[in-house]
């Protein structure tokens, strides 16, 4: 319902990836947002990936909205990070086409100037 009538004004097309609706507050009650005293969840998203394990959460108070795209892009990084099968890693503020990182001993304490190198040729 909130795909409907509000997500879909937010963004073109649909968004990738399910959603499911908690209207009972058993979910939330498992994951720990599920507010007893007004008897509705906080709000809160995972991402699961295939194997049913949770890679990324956050939860909000409700005056305080989600970003859908930070969302999206998230999904995609860790798509990326599953695929590589770890040997790629996505920097912070990371998207699609841009450089990732590469794992190693010799990149602790380095990741920084790794990733001023791709900030410095856009």
């Amino acid at each position: 319902m909130w795909n409907e009538h509000e997500l879909s004004k937010m963004i073109d097309g649909d968004i990738p990836f399910p959603m499911g609706s908690d209207q009972d507050g058993t979910v939330g009650k498992k994951y720990g947002i599920y507010d007893e005293d007004s008897g509705v969840e906080t709000r809160g998203r995972f991402i699961i990936d295939p194997d049913g394990i949770v890679q990324g959460f956050e939860v909000l108070t409700p005056p305080v909205g989600r970003n859908i795209n930070e969302t999206i892009r998230q999904i995609q990084a860790f798509q990326l990070v599953r695929e590589s099968k770890g040997t790629e890693a996505t920097p912070a503020g990371w998207k699609p086409g841009k450089k990732t990182l590469k794992p190693n001993p010799g990149l602790v304490g380095r990741v920084w100037e790794e990733w001023s190198v791709e900030e410095a040729s856009k």
